[in-house]
């Protein structure tokens, strides 16, 4: 059995973690209630503009406007990669890396891909596997529309000049602070609705249909990255609370096991000292 002074110690440096993990899941729980808020109010809108984009682009039949909806061979893949910054979040990051892995090896096994990084741990994984073209780690300084549209921008250049078939987006999806669901969603070429007619209705147009579709899928793409960068946001701050509130239970109960093998190494010393005590008398009055 370890010494008194060790498991002082021991107990000294685990009520010491415990201070920071229970100060870091309290600052998670205050940045999740925020980032929660805020994917929460701009999903329906996403989702409702992605819905429209799809059933118009399906109407346009090889039109100007479907230059998004190209479907050509898929030699060259672009895959943005979104993680976060710090890690003590659990399997939040380690998730998005194991299936950028499988799309690496297995999905696109054979092909080009490469990598734009969105979080230092992304870049750091992906830099030693593959090609990555971009980090942009700084995004989560100032998340905002603006910073996403820009990168949405670049990634429907690479796309209509030919330089990659396809891009994909894989990221956590927020479903509540102890549960994300990893997506990999299909950025580009634009998918039409699965199981969907294109509407009969006779809507009246105005400016024409192919100008609206073309001011539209430019917003829709861009609003689509950042609903995946706002996901993957209040994603983490879910996984770190539900982390360090694990990490703060599990030190609790170490803490008190060690509280108790104190207690008994002590009363076990003091036992032994009296002992002693007892025995020196003994031989004293013999």
């Amino acid at each position: 059995m370890a010494n008194l002074k060790e498991i002082r110690n021991r107990i000294s440096s685990i009520s010491s973690t415990m201070q920071i993990t229970s100060a870091m899941k309290m600052v998670s729980a205050a940045k999740l209630k925020k980032a929660q808020d805020a994917i929460t109010a701009m999903r329906p809108y996403s989702d409702k503009l992605t819905e429209l984009l799809q059933s118009l682009s399906a109407s346009l039949d090889g039109d100007s406007g479907s230059k998004y909806s190209d479907n050509r061979e898929v030699n060259k893949v672009l895959v943005v990669a979104i993680t976060s910054n710090r890690g003590l979040a659990g399997a939040f990051n380690s998730n998005i890396l194991k299936q950028c892995t499988v799309l690496l090896e297995d999905t696109y096994s054979g092909k080009q891909v490469d990598f734009i990084a969105i979080g230092k741990k992304a870049n750091d994984f992906l830099s030693k596997k593959s090609n990555v073209l971009a980090n942009h780690s700084s995004l989560y300084e100032d998340l905002n529309f603006d910073k996403a549209a820009v990168i949405a921008e670049d990634l429907m250049e690479k796309f209509t000049s030919g330089d990659y078939d396809r891009i994909d987006i894989v990221y956590n999806k927020f479903k509540n602070a102890a549960t994300q669901i990893v997506i990999t969603e299909q950025f580009l070429p634009i998918v039409p609705m699965a199981g969907a007619e294109v509407s009969n209705t006779d809507y009246i147009f105005e400016p024409s249909k192919v100008e609206i579709i073309e001011q539209l899928i430019p917003k829709s793409l861009k609003t689509q990255l950042y609903k995946g960068i706002r996901d993957s946001f209040a994603s983490e701050h879910g996984a770190r609370m539900t982390a360090m509130h694990k990490a703060t239970d599990n030190a609790t109960d170490l803490r008190d096991q060690l509280k108790l093998s104190y207690n008994k190494a002590r009363q076990a010393a003091i036992t032994n000292e009296i002992l002693e005590i007892v025995g020196g008398a003994e031989a004293l009055n013999n």
